[in-house]
């Protein structure tokens, strides 16, 4: 196969893709947090923060204005200390917070859901979260100001076919469509350009194929039964919620769409070219759509290992050439989760996937990225320079082969490669590259200096 590269031209900026979601720390330790800064980690967002209902002392609303009764204009009636102690760590450690407002999921919904019901006063809710940003970013109630850029309005809302049957919100459509006008509307009123407001941190479009209402090449799949018209939900309630928005009797703000997905790679990049397309049909063409969770590899018995690393790394390379304009994987948590794949919860230490984000963020620091192209599927590329050093960095999902490296503006003999694989954990390999052929195992990162 042939992987060309050319670094005389330059096709846009290397975005902050390798974000993550729930950092990894436990109770008030974040003496993890060093992983982060050396990876260059932009962004780390809210969401499930801490466990169950957010241990009841992070970042949820309940946690920080426990008592909804209150005078949400006291500031002795809202409990920042546990918050704030995780949002300073981040901030030391040079790590936006990507703040959600709203709740944790609870998985044991069936037997009782605490925290799922829509507020009972989404005005006074919505002062609630001016508060939290004011706190956080003017200084208000002894806080901060941190400069937190992105408000997210509640978390998974479509996860909700059936009223009263979901572990992230038990209200109606319309409900969350009126919280979300009513917040949007205030938020901006008070703050205006200085934050971004936005939502609904959508599900996943896994039904992209039969949207009748999309341009572009719709191939219809079928797969009947309940996880089929789940899917087909969540495209219903993705239009019904831009159709609110936009319509000239609501016309409201949104600064950013965030959404989710989980499943194979190539069907990931259709369901973001999906997001764009719908996105631009309702005439939101310059609002950025933002990729919160994703994962590719939540096995646990498989989260160890390079293939895992191998699919996340091309995952930030694939989306690195969508629309897609910023990525929080989830999640960089330090505990017991199929979804934690950084971090080995017993022993601290960081799993290969780590070492992809690291690798990464050696392109994200040159900041300009070049034209580079592959011509087999399962391998990824990604070119960067920032004028004097370059970086090609590689992911091969698929069989051991050789690829044929023809790269224009750099000098391969003085390539430095670096690997994580079977037996490289992000490591110097002091080979060189013969006549231009580059050896890629299965399962495998490579990362070429110049």
């Amino acid at each position: 196969m042939k992987i060309t590269a050319n670094y005389q031209t330059i096709t846009g900026t290397v975005k902050p893709m390798h974000g993550v979601g729930q950092p990894p720390f436990i109770g008030a330790n974040f003496s993890l947090f060093h992983y982060l800064t050396e990876a260059g980690i932009p962004y780390a967002r809210l969401h499930d923060v801490g466990g169950w209902m957010g241990q009841n002392l992070y970042v949820d609303i309940p946690n920080l204005f426990r008592d909804f009764d209150a005078d949400e204009n006291d500031p002795h009636n809202y409990d920042f200390a546990f918050t704030d102690r995780l949002l300073k760590a981040l901030c030391d450690a040079g790590v936006e917070p990507f703040f959600r407002l709203g709740v944790t999921i609870e998985n044991s919904w069936e037997l009782k859901a605490y925290r799922l019901q829509p507020p009972k006063d989404p005005a006074k809710w919505a002062r609630i979260c001016e508060h939290i940003i004011r706190h956080y970013n003017e200084g208000w109630a002894d806080g901060y100001h941190m400069g937190i850029t992105y408000w997210e309005i509640w978390n998974e809302v479509d996860n909700c076919m059936e009223v009263g049957k979901s572990p992230m919100w038990h209200g109606t459509k319309e409900d969350y469509f009126r919280l979300y006008e009513v917040t949007a509307r205030h938020l901006k009123k008070c703050f205006g350009d200085s934050i971004k407001v936005g939502g609904y941190a959508a599900c996943g479009f896994y039904a992209w194929d039969c949207d009748p209402n999309c341009d572009g090449n719709l191939v219809h799949t079928e797969n009947p039964g309940y996880w089929r018209k789940k899917w087909e939900f969540f495209v219903e309630y993705f239009h019904d919620f831009l159709k609110y928005i936009t319509s000239p009797e609501h016309h409201t703000p949104i600064d950013f769409f965030s959404w989710h997905v989980y499943s194979d790679i190539h069907k990931c990049l259709d369901q973001a070219a999906y997001v764009r397309r719908v996105l631009n049909h309702y005439g939101l063409n310059d609002v950025p759509d933002i990729l919160n969770e994703w994962n590719l590899c939540y096995d646990v018995k498989r989260r160890a290992t390079p293939y895992a690393a191998a699919q996340s790394f091309a995952f930030l390379l694939g989306m690195q050439k969508q629309s897609v304009s910023e990525m929080n994987y989830y999640d960089a948590r330090l505990g017991a989760s199929p979804y934690g794949g950084m971090f080995n919860p017993s022993t601290w230490e960081p799993y290969l996937t780590y070492y992809a984000f690291l690798s990464f963020n050696s392109a994200y620091k040159l900041k300009k990225e070049v034209e580079t192209d592959s011509d087999d599927g399962n391998v990824f590329t990604l070119g960067a320079t920032d004028g004097t050093d370059k970086v090609l960095l590689m992911a091969n999902i698929g069989k051991e082969q050789t690829a044929d490296l023809e790269l224009q503006g750099v000098d391969l003999a003085k390539a430095t490669v670096i690997r994580i694989d079977e037996t490289h954990t992000y490591s110097l390999t002091g080979e060189s590259i013969k006549d231009g052929k580059l050896f890629l195992p299965a399962n495998s990162c490579v990362e070429i200096r110049f």
